[in-house]
């Protein structure tokens, strides 16, 4: 598992100039002459592999330049009068009492610059990275909200202007390939922070969604019951429920948010009604405006999707409410999702009993109870009211017509604790000796040596690996799970081969991973892994094409939706266009504080805020964030 804080920039290009009373330290800014005074800088700018990255590092006052290669930035060098100045920025430059930004080229107060020789001499390696000092922070400026921006001088010209930006980090891994016991069960991690990373071992969840009618809150169990009846719940009860209650957008936001909470508890209350163990219930509620900004693209409507939501509001009434009534209709809905848990007859019986059980159904060839009890052990262990120790209790005959058992111990044993990989994998090389066409067996094997070989616990032949993956189509495993293998092994190699600085095989890995993933169906977990592995490895354009249909429903993970605005709210291209408008909407009603936060400093929390230089944001981001 890894995570990576990325630090991205902006190019800005500047042909025009306004000095603000500025001390320009020599600097000359240029016009139609820059191609030719920056042609040297440009072509080594150019030449620059996408992996190479660079920021500007702020220790106490001190101010530093920071890149992962050396000798890439020192090839930027080249006379004696190129070098490095730092635009200090203040967020004061946005305040929302201005009646507009100005326009100048030099946004802050500008540093002295840093030349070739000072720059060569100074540079040091800290950790992986190598770093200079390139000015400090003036006494006056320390307490305020600041952000730095990089002037790459050439003959003490102007050739680059870069605006640094942040990335959220996220734990990233493979994608989910999961295990088979009696079926394929996925170790289901969930999207959250690095430092609550945690993850789940998924066993069955349903996802539909509720209609609700207009003048309708409540929902009782006979409203409910064809619909219990159609998930054909007899072998499972529910364990938890996830409810994301939606309301159409006419109204007051206060009312519509009270009416979705009222009908969501009583579809939780329905459903309870229907079992005796508790259900556990998140219910959140919020007012439907993706789906309404996207449905009015094509109607006579299309008008209200570059009005305020305000404005939008007061044309929602008497005849226009009508008019739209069969769109908004539409948007009054919960999205519902259960997580399940097989029904257990033997819940109530102690794990002790239930080894004792298990070892006597075994002797007495009763393999079907056996089974059961077995499923049972395992709820014991994930609910956390035994040791995963208590496996070894379990007495499993070494023969061909007990594999099955022992499969499904060895692997349950890895999905409970990552840890154990390299002992289940060895466990499972035994067992394929006694069942060598077993297809789960055989399954399991390539999955966990593909772990193994991320982690770099084991040696592996990179052909004789592709092709036992191929061979799994001739034991019947599903095309699709075969495609995912191999786009996991995809992403090793490109780990391995960026280590080695070999971009042309790290290249090659990545235009397969973004050719093939479209072959498998994808987590929220996964979609948020490769789109991080995508961006670290210098192609955020396809991580931005992997999101983009996925942040436009309404129930998209908060954590995916915001990592797309991450890496796109820069392009004020995408930011004035109605479809962003709808997600950043989206994201607004999703968490407010969460989406005022974007506009924080880089490296607090915030992409920049100098994405208020943009008229649209800085409008949106005054009239919603100026409280927080």
């Amino acid at each position: 598992m890894k995570s990576f804080k990325i630090a991205l920039t902006i190019i800005l290009l500047f042909t025009s100039y306004s000095n603000h009373s500025q001390n320009l330290h020599g600097i000359k800014f240029l016009g139609s002459e820059r191609n030719q005074i920056c042609q040297k800088f440009n072509q080594a700018f150019l030449q620059r592999p996408r992996e190479v990255r660079f920021s500007i590092v702020k220790v106490n006052a001190s101010l530093f330049f920071e890149t992962n290669d050396e000798n890439w930035f020192k090839s930027l060098l080249t006379s004696n009068d190129d070098g490095l100045a730092i635009d200090i920025v203040p967020k004061d430059r946005y305040n929302c009492g201005l009646e507009a930004v100005i326009d100048t080229q030099i946004k802050g107060f500008l540093l002295e610059p840093v030349y070739t020789q000072e720059l060569k001499n100074g540079i040091k390696k800290v950790g992986n990275k190598y770093r200079v000092l390139v000015g400090r922070i003036p006494q006056g400026l320390l307490n305020d909200d600041l952000e730095f921006n990089i002037l790459f001088l050439s003959n003490q010209s102007l050739c680059q202007y870069y605006v640094v930006y942040d990335l959220e980090a996220y734990p990233w891994d493979l994608l989910d390939m999961g295990m088979y016991l009696d079926s394929l069960t996925y170790n289901t991690r969930k999207i959250k922070p690095i430092e609550e990373e945690g993850y789940t071992i998924k066993t069955k969840s349903l996802k539909f969604i509720i209609p609700f009618e207009k003048n309708k809150s409540e929902y009782s169990q006979k409203d409910i019951k064809p619909l219990y009846d159609s998930l054909r719940l007899t072998d499972f009860n529910i364990k938890s429920i996830d409810i994301r209650a939606y309301s159409s957008v006419e109204g007051f936001l206060e009312r519509n948010i009270e009416l979705q909470n009222q009908r969501a508890n009583s579809i939780a209350n329905a459903l309870q009604k229907f079992q005796k163990p508790t259900i556990i219930t998140h219910i959140s509620s919020s007012e439907n405006w993706v789906e309404f900004l996207n449905d009015i693209k094509n109607t006579r409507f299309k008008n209200f999707q570059t009005l305020s939501k305000s404005d939008i509001k007061a044309k929602l009434v008497g005849s226009t409410s009508q008019g739209l009534e069969p769109i908004l209709r539409e948007h009054r809905k919960a999205v519902v999702q259960l997580e399940l848990e097989r029904k257990d007859k033997y819940k109530n019986m102690t794990t002790e009993q239930l080894v004792i059980n298990f070892n006597s159904a075994l002797q007495n060839e009763q393999l079907d109870e056996a089974i059961k009890i077995q499923n049972s052990i395992f709820e014991k262990i994930k609910g956390q009211e035994a040791s995963p120790e208590v496996l070894r209790k379990m007495t499993i005959p070494n023969q061909a017509k007990y594999a099955n058992f022992m499969n499904k111990n060895s692997s349950f044993k890895y999905l409970a604790d990552g840890l154990q990989a390299l002992i289940v994998y060895n466990e499972l090389l035994e067992l394929e000796k006694i069942v060598p066409k077993d297809m789960k067996v055989k399954y399991n094997i390539v999955a966990l040596k593909l772990k193994l070989w991320r982690h770099k616990a084991i040696d592996i032949d990179e052909t004789a690996l592709k092709n036992q993956i191929y061979v799994l189509k001739n034991y019947k495993v599903d095309n699709s799970l075969i495609s995912r293998m191999m786009v996991n092994y995809h992403i090793i190699k490109a780990e391995n081969d960026m280590r080695k600085r070999d971009y042309k095989n790290k290249d090659i890995s990545v235009t397969y991973i973004d050719n093939n993933y479209s072959k498998f169906t994808f987590s929220d977990f996964d979609y948020l892994s490769l789109a991080q592995f995508f961006s670290y490895y210098a192609n955020t354009d396809l991580s931005v094409e992997l999101l983009k249909d996925k942040v436009n429903t309404i129930d998209v993970d908060e954590d995916l939706l915001f990592y797309y605005l991450n890496l796109t709210i820069i392009n004020t291209k995408l930011t004035n266009t109605t479809e962003y408008r709808a997600i950043m909407l989206n994201a607004f009603n999703m968490n407010q504080e969460r989406y005022c936060k974007l506009f924080n400093p880089f490296g607090e929390g915030g992409v920049t805020f100098q994405l208020l230089e943009d008229e649209y944001l800085r409008n949106t981001y005054c009239e919603n964030c100026i409280t927080h």
